[in-house]
């Protein structure tokens, strides 16, 4: 069922990701909208939403930790020389309206509002597209425009004094197993060597399932990849790994994030054969 809050995605007809675009949570999770659960063709899970372990973890979406200061993560803010810190920060992105709507996908307005001020205005455009029996892509864009007459930019805990954690852009939380996923690129493999590398796709294994990840414009590319497998499984792409992000006054940001959503565990070249063929103009 497709109501104008929660328009479902469908692959040859079949139902693969719910997109809330209004969702009823505590400020101190940064409202934001979501697609979960979002499933393979044969229908296994491959998202979750508020995890006991992460209860700000919301499937598939955009979060920032770190704008200007405002929270659009959720949880606890990284205070430098403090740690996690629970402070009254958080924003909120508040859906518009769809610009455009179908089955496959959908063009969504969004306004980033912090303390009463609307910081960031943002266009999203989200389609499913079908690869093979067993497999379809998700292709995921946002563009964010500062609209405040003053310079913005984004942060990350990295970028605030918390090495490693450059958490803070397209953000993926995975079904968690009790096995924990395999993550591998075309060169490396394991949480260690893969977290924060540059690599042009990146795939996640579960028992039945994998995700293939890769930045589909040149300046994604550039992102190095958060990554994490033991504690939980998620994988973002990083808009604030070294240094923060700066957005002039009306300049906009641009990412574009394609994800092969697979059933069964694929190898290397079964998950470049399939990003291949997603990414492909």
């Amino acid at each position: 069922m497709t109501t104008n809050d929660t328009p479902v995605l469908r692959v040859a007809g079949r139902p693969v990701g719910r997109y809330v675009t209004r969702p009823e949570l505590p400020a101190r999770l940064s409202p934001r909208p979501y697609l979960h659960p979002v499933t393979t063709l044969a229908g296994t899970a491959v998202t979750e939403l508020s995890p006991a372990d992460h209860t700000h973890h919301l499937g598939v979406g955009v979060a920032v930790p770190d704008v200007e200061g405002s929270n659009f993560w959720g949880g606890r803010t990284y205070v430098r020389d403090q740690g996690p810190t629970e402070l009254d920060n958080h924003g909120a992105q508040r859906h518009t309206t769809f610009q455009l709507r179908d089955p496959d996908g959908f063009v969504e307005e969004l306004r980033w509002v912090a303390a009463g001020a609307e910081l960031l205005r943002e266009r999203r455009t989200v389609a499913a597209i079908e690869l093979t029996d067993t497999a379809w892509a998700l292709d995921f864009t946002f563009s964010l425009t500062n609209v405040t007459p003053d310079p913005l930019s984004i942060g990350s805990p990295a970028t605030n004094g918390r090495p490693g954690a450059a958490y803070g852009g397209f953000f993926w939380r995975a079904r968690k197993e009790h096995e924990a996923p395999q993550v591998f690129t075309a060169a490396t493999e394991g949480e260690t060597e893969v977290h924060g590398a540059r690599a042009d796709w990146l795939a996640l294994a579960g028992s039945t399932w994998t995700l293939v990840f890769a930045g589909a414009t040149e300046q994604t590319r550039r992102d190095p990849w958060f990554v994490r497998t033991a504690e939980y499984p998620g994988v973002g792409s990083s808009l604030a790994y070294e240094e923060r992000l700066p957005i002039p006054p009306g300049e906009t940001v641009v990412r574009r994030i394609v994800t092969v959503v697979a059933d069964g565990r694929l190898d290397r070249d079964g998950a470049a054969a399939l990003i291949r063929k997603a990414v492909s103009p």
